[in-house]
């Protein structure tokens, strides 16, 4: 099937996503079929309650003015059915109405650090189907939900105040995945002073990030953030860096892979999510070094 077929005709995105999602060798099947083609993925991540989902429904529409868009909206599972709840996508509500974007919500699946193995084979499928931005939102689990920073050419972390994101940005393990910074319902008491302090947080740790003001709500300071990843993604591309952020995001796509299938055969052993975190943290360490 064409790219533009699949861009064109989006339940029959949805139907082979839920293939994907459900069978991993049908996924690897299903991607190898299709041609490798250029896309970027934007991560947008931090606590939940601080308008992750109403600020990635502005900026999807934004990209959707000049790019082929759609968003994975990653929500928390049913401990019922295993499925997504949903939650994400109700506040998409101008992207979920318009034809130029697709939104697809899937399950976390409990996996820690926010992003089940079948998310990778989902973005992967995407962006060989057409689409040049892939947007997805993680649930917001705090500081273990770091995951994304594997999936992602550009994070953005949004923070807000009176959720507790004063602690929030002394963490490291939440504030080192982030690219760009958006302080959000900027309206708020209290939204310039968690702006002041997080730049003061990254500059003792030697980072010079963007930090913005943001209100998604009346959309105050939204095209300048569309503006910053844009740039972002931009760099990534001339200074040959994006390349380096498509090997990782393949690596760990792999090792995802090799993790589920051990899962599936081995699931009685308590010691294997803490072995391949392990595992997943001396290769991340390996790469810094």
């Amino acid at each position: 099937m064409s790219e533009r077929l699949f861009y064109a005709n989006q339940l029959a995105i949805s139907r082979t996503l839920t293939r994907i999602e459900n069978d991993r060798s049908v996924a690897r099947e299903i991607i190898g079929s299709l041609e490798e083609r250029d896309y970027h993925v934007v991560g947008i991540t931090g606590s939940p309650g601080a308008g992750k989902s109403t600020l990635t429904d502005r900026l999807a529409l934004l990209s959707s003015k000049e790019k082929r868009t759609a968003i994975i909206a990653i929500d928390p599972s049913s401990p019922f059915t295993g499925g997504a709840f949903l939650g994400d996508r109700i506040r998409m509500k101008s992207s979920t109405k318009s034809e130029e974007i697709f939104v697809r919500s899937m399950a976390s699946r409990g996996k820690v650090g926010g992003l089940s193995p079948s998310i990778y084979d989902a973005v992967e499928f995407l962006g060989r189907s057409g689409f040049d931005r892939v947007f997805v939102e993680t649930v917001g689990a705090g500081q273990s939900e770091t995951d994304i920073e594997n999936l992602a050419d550009v994070v953005l972390l949004v923070l807000a105040p009176g959720l507790g994101d004063d602690v929030q940005t002394m963490k490291a393990g939440i504030m080192e995945i982030g690219d760009i910074f958006a302080v959000n319902k900027m309206d708020l008491p209290g939204a310039s002073q968690l702006a002041t302090r997080t730049g003061a947080i990254l500059e003792m740790s030697g980072r010079e990030l963007p930090i913005i003001l943001t209100n998604s709500i009346n959309g105050q300071g939204v095209e300048e953030l569309h503006n910053l990843i844009e740039k972002a993604l931009g760099e990534l591309d001339i200074s040959g860096a994006i390349e380096e952020k498509r090997r990782r995001r393949t690596l760990y796509n792999n090792l995802n892979s090799v993790y589920q299938i051990i899962k599936e055969d081995f699931s009685e052993n308590a010691k294997l999510e803490e072995l391949m975190n392990y595992l997943l943290e001396n290769r991340r360490l390996s790469d810094e070094s």
